[in-house]
């Protein structure tokens, strides 16, 4: 039987991608992806409107969408290599994730704090087999674990 590889990318659907792509790239020790150079093409092209973007730190970024990329993959194409992608959807979240992060770290209790700092809330502890973890949200309420 063959094998074949599977490239994917975590999409996450949100109210403000901009807040969790910060969050998240802070966490995970990400990248946020500089779409500027894409977004003035396509602005020049008419591909899209000056109401589908905004400015972000001083950069012209989509307004429902941003991404994190770890610094350590190297990225082939679009949509390739470890990389989480925000977008906007009119819903809010309602409910528990039905997927979620397991963080693993070296400090788990020094992790918590910077994470609460950066915008986080700890939700719960979880133990099994002698192992525990922080149950924690982002600052959009999408659960996520410290272990």
């Amino acid at each position: 039987m063959e094998t074949i590889t599977t490239s994917f990318k975590i999409c996450v659907d949100c109210a403000d991608p901009h807040l969790l792509a910060a969050f998240w790239s802070a966490a995970l020790g990400y990248d946020i992806e500089d779409h500027s150079p894409l977004i003035r093409h396509l602005l020049d092209a008419g591909a899209v409107g000056p109401d589908e973007v905004i400015e972000v730190d001083g950069r012209q970024a989509f307004r429902a969408a941003a991404a994190i990329r770890d610094p350590a993959v190297a990225a082939p194409a679009v949509g390739q290599g470890g990389r989480v992608l925000f977008q906007t959807v009119p819903e809010s979240k309602s409910v528990k994730n039905r997927l979620h992060l397991d963080l693993h770290v070296p400090d788990q209790a020094a992790t918590v704090a910077r994470l609460v700092e950066l915008g986080g809330s700890v939700t719960g502890h979880g133990e099994q087999g002698g192992h525990g973890w922080t149950v924690m949200a982002d600052p959009e309420g999408n659960e996520f674990c410290v272990v």
